[in-house]
């Protein structure tokens, strides 16, 4: 009895070719060559019907970047996946459509702002320049965002720590239910109402003067439900067995909050602490309604008008002539600013409380 071995056809050492398992496929370059192609085509449409925006152009060439990346795609490669082509081109053209506003926003925030953005320009105030003249700067502004800012942060941070904590480790029943149900509604309050409610009870009722505390405090209601809900979002992301093996040891409840949960979940949560801090560092409703302003420095929160960054944007703005202008866009670069150095900050803190993991 013979046996016959039969080797596989294809390339030399039994391998199969690729044409026997694969079917066409189209180069890895051809999403590129298409894009450029379909700008191309869009600019030349655009010119042709006179169409003056160039994000019209934009969308005529996304249109024809995913008709043509699925035509071709199911015409050489089948159906199949034609159809995961479209999708990834569709993902790619929401991609842009997001990045470019974004994009567009810093580039001519930078293009008009710094014009008039150097030293002098935060290091001085608008104490004794008319709004209509060159100069002046928002040293006052920023004082008063610094400070007005921070003290939200003092009374939103632990108040809305210690609820997440409470609803994720300790919240059972109605006092639960009704501590999120308040939680969700706060989370979607103006911030004119908030601003409304503390002119009514701590400026009307009981008497006190327009001061940078006044506008803490409506700001901290603002900032508060974002507090709880991301930082119940981040403990509820702990794993429970870290929390079962401290309780299995002896550790109190408390303590394993404090000394296991708490910095497992400590970079998540100073991440929802600084998106709170850009919800409120550009508020102008409550600072005009409680704050005033003022041109000149004051560095106390606690007695008389404040200057700050959101309000002196609009004033700015509003005084209608190019020296008002400039100054607008370079106070908006600062804030802008702001919020990116705080952010970079906070990153910084979160990695370096993150808990170290041994080898």
């Amino acid at each position: 009895m013979s046996i016959t071995t039969v080797k596989p056809t294809g390339t030399p050492g039994g391998k199969s070719g690729p044409s026997e398992l694969q079917g066409a496929r189209l180069p890895r370059w051809s999403p590129y060559v298409i894009a450029v192609g379909s700008l191309a085509v869009g600019c030349g449409i655009g010119l042709a019907a006179g169409l003056d925006s160039r994000m019209q152009w934009g969308l005529i060439a996304a249109i024809l970047f995913v008709a043509v990346s699925y035509g071709l795609s199911a015409t050489v490669e089948g159906t199949r996946q034609a159809k995961d082509r479209l999708a990834t081109s569709v993902v790619w053209v929401m991609f842009l459509l997001a990045v470019v506003p974004l994009a567009s926003l810093i580039y001519e925030t930078v293009k008009r702002g710094s014009k008039v953005f150097d030293g002098y320009f935060l290091s001085h105030s608008m104490g004794v320049v008319a709004d209509d003249e060159a100069g002046g700067g928002i040293y006052h502004a920023i004082i008063g965002t610094l400070e007005q800012v921070g003290l939200a942060c003092l009374i939103a941070v632990p108040i809305g720590l210690l609820t997440a904590i409470y609803l994720v480790e300790y919240g059972r029943g109605k006092l639960a239910k009704a501590v999120t149900f308040f939680v969700d509604v706060m989370t979607g309050i103006p911030s004119i109402v908030a601003g409304l409610f503390v002119l009514s009870f701590w400026i009307l009722i009981l008497g006190f003067d327009f001061s940078g505390w006044a506008g803490a405090m409506a700001l901290s209601i603002l900032m508060m439900p974002v507090v709880v809900r991301s930082t119940e979002e981040m403990l509820k992301l702990v794993p429970n067995e870290l929390r079962e093996a401290s309780l299995a040891l002896g550790v109190p409840k408390w303590r394993t909050i404090l000394k296991v949960v708490l910095p497992t979940a400590i970079g998540g949560i100073t991440t929802g602490v600084m998106l709170a801090v850009a919800r409120i560092a550009g508020e102008t409703a409550p600072v005009l309604l409680l704050v005033w302003t003022t041109p000149f420095i004051n560095t106390n929160p606690f007695d008389g008008a404040q200057g700050s960054l959101p309000l002196y944007i609009y004033q700015q703005y509003q005084s209608g002539n190019q020296a008002g202008y400039d100054r607008a866009w370079a106070a908006a670069l600062a804030l802008i600013a702001f919020i990116m150095i705080l952010n970079l900050v906070a990153r910084g803190v979160a990695r370096w409380k993150a808990p170290k993991t041994g080898r």
